[in-house]
Order: C-alpha cells, then structure tokens, then sequence
C-alpha cells in the first residue's frame, strides 16, 4: 500500500492522471484525463482610455492582466467523465484554485531540453529578461510559447507568461550590451512581470500551470439519450 504526501491540484488531462484516492502516487493508465475537444483562450488586459478635445489619447492598466480559459469536452462515458466531475466538485466553484495545462502549450514549439535560467534579477513590471543556458542548436523558445517562473525565493509567484519577442546576440538592440553570449537569449513577454525574480531563477517552459479558478459556483452537465456527458467548464486565472 503506498501513502502520499498531497493530493493532484492539476485538472486531469491526457498527459496527468489522477487516482480515485485523489493523489498522482497510486494513479493507474486508466486515470488520465480524457482531451479536450476545444479551447477558447483569451488575454485579459482592461485599459482605461480618454480622450482629449483636441484628439489626444490617453491610456493607462487600471487592472492586471488575466488569461481566460473555455474548454469543451467531446461527449464522455461515465468512466471518463467521473474523474474530471469528481476533481472539480472537490473545487467547490469557485472557493479553491487548481492547474491547468493547455495542449497548444504543453510543450514549446521547437523540440528543446535542458534548464533555462535567468541572468540577474529582474524587477517586477520588467517586460523582458535574460535568459541563458539556451543554444542555437536547441532549447530555444518561440514567439507565442508559455513560461512560468520557479523562485526559490517566492513560491507564490505561479503568473503564466507568453512570450512576444525573441533577441539573440547577433539579432538585438543595439542599446542590449547585456546580451552578448551566443547561448543566451533576452525573452519579452505578456503582460510585464508581476514580481521580484530572483538570479538564477529556473523558465519552466514544459506543462506550464496556470493557476486557475472556475467563473461560476455551479457545474452542471447535459446527459444524452445515447447515455454520453457533455460538459463545459469556464476558468479564469487567479493569483495567490
């Protein structure tokens, strides 16, 4: 009989398994997740804007920035529609937060391995960073890849991040003398860094989590003649 220290707080999905005892530890192959049949995947950013009589523009953040997730399920059996109604029952709504990860960001776009850190510390509201540890051959990231940061120094930094833009040593601006090192990259990214990064902080860029609680306290399904769930959940992201 094996214990285990936490239970899964990591929607069930096709790549993570959850058992019936609520734990990663004694999950079997037929604790997976089943896949999603779509996602809607939206970045929040409310802007305040006025304008002059004159025709100036003046905009400004009066909010932080949010991701919001709407998946949809194929039709489901019991079997496979049990584990994801049971997990997010536990949830009650929207009182506890749990983990998604998104399949069009489970994994970068080019094929990478390896650890990724950051140079120097980085001050919250940055919109950029050093990174190194990467290669011309591998370990690159892309535009339109996903990233968290794991802090040794703050673990409640769980903000997912999009990366925008991608500057090499060759390819940069010129201002950029930082980045000088052929292995290193300087990442921008959406939205600005919500805190304090700490030097040699790791870029977690495979099964990024983004922390997440569901927009309603009610989960219901439809059930089909045919004996098949349908089921649909809305979540948005949420910071400790």
């Amino acid at each position: 009989m094996a214990t285990f220290g936490n239970f899964a707080n990591r929607l069930p999905d096709p790549a993570f398994n959850v058992a019936p005892d609520g734990s990663t530890t004694n999950a079997g192959a037929g604790d997976f997740g089943p896949g999603f049949s779509s996602v809607k995947f939206t970045s929040s950013q409310p802007i305040s804007m006025t304008r002059t009589n004159s025709g100036r523009v003046i905009t400004r953040a009066i909010v932080g920035h949010h991701w919001k997730i709407d998946i949809s399920y194929n039709p489901m059996t019991r079997a496979e529609f049990e584990p994801i109604a049971s997990f997010l029952e536990e949830r009650r709504g929207r009182l506890k937060p749990f983990f998604v990860v998104l399949p069009q960001h489970a994994s970068p776009q080019t094929a990478s391995s390896g650890t990724i850190t950051t140079v120097g510390t980085i001050a919250s509201g940055d919109s950029n960073f050093l990174a190194q540890g990467t290669s011309a051959s591998g370990m690159n990231l892309e535009r339109g890849d996903m990233i968290t940061i794991n802090d040794s120094s703050n673990s409640n930094h769980l903000k997912a991040y999009k990366i925008v833009r991608v500057h090499t040593s060759t390819n940069r601006l010129s201002s950029d003398s930082d980045l000088d090192q052929a292995t290193e990259r300087r990442y921008y990214v959406v939205p600005p860094f919500e805190k304090d990064i700490s030097s040699n902080s790791t870029v977690v860029y495979t099964n990024p989590l983004i922390r997440v609680i569901n927009t309603k306290d009610v989960l219901e399904y439809d059930l089909g003649t045919n004996n098949l769930f349908q089921f649909s959940l809305s979540l948005e992201e949420a910071q400790p």
